[in-house]
């Protein structure tokens, strides 16, 4: 493909890319640099690119979302307001709650804290500890059962 053929074609779909970003992204300035991203990478390949070039963009861009959105952290919103005076029941059981977890194993406290705290995955979890992806979800399994069962009274 030559490079006029290529930037007349990648301005013709550059629209349409930033659309489908946007529909998965919900952010126009992440849909913006997906597209640049992609067109990017098809201009490096367009060498050995046929027209129409439209269909694998669009795989790429949506390809590129998805793993953003993958990448992302949950977070969770916390309302000040919870944790001032006025709702000390919500604080006592956070309290509680923090106190079980001090009663866990050392690298079960830290694969939980790891996890719910810092929001990390079971892989980086594992590169960080040294372990492996399936021993770090069983502790976090045993690490939850045994705070279910030592918050809810009927510690074994």
């Amino acid at each position: 493909m030559t490079t006029e053929t290529f930037k007349k074609e990648a301005q013709r779909i550059r629209t349409a890319l930033v659309r489908q970003a946007f529909g998965i992204l919900r952010d126009s300035e992440e849909a913006e640099d997906v597209v640049q991203d992609v067109l990017l990478r098809l201009w490096q390949m367009r060498d050995q690119l046929k027209m129409p070039i439209e269909p694998l963009a669009k795989v790429l861009t949506r390809n590129r979302c998805i793993d953003l959105v993958r990448r992302k952290k949950p977070i969770a919103e916390i309302n000040i307001a919870d944790f001032q005076e006025g709702n000390e029941a919500l604080h006592e059981r956070i309290e509680r709650m923090m106190k079980v977890i001090e009663t866990l194993p050392d690298l079960q406290q830290t694969i939980l804290r790891l996890r719910h705290m810092e929001g990390m995955d079971s892989k980086e979890i594992a590169d960080l500890t040294g372990s492996t992806e399936a021993a770090v979800r069983k502790a976090l399994s045993r690490a939850r059962q045994a705070v279910r069962d030592k918050f809810n009274g009927y510690e074994k």
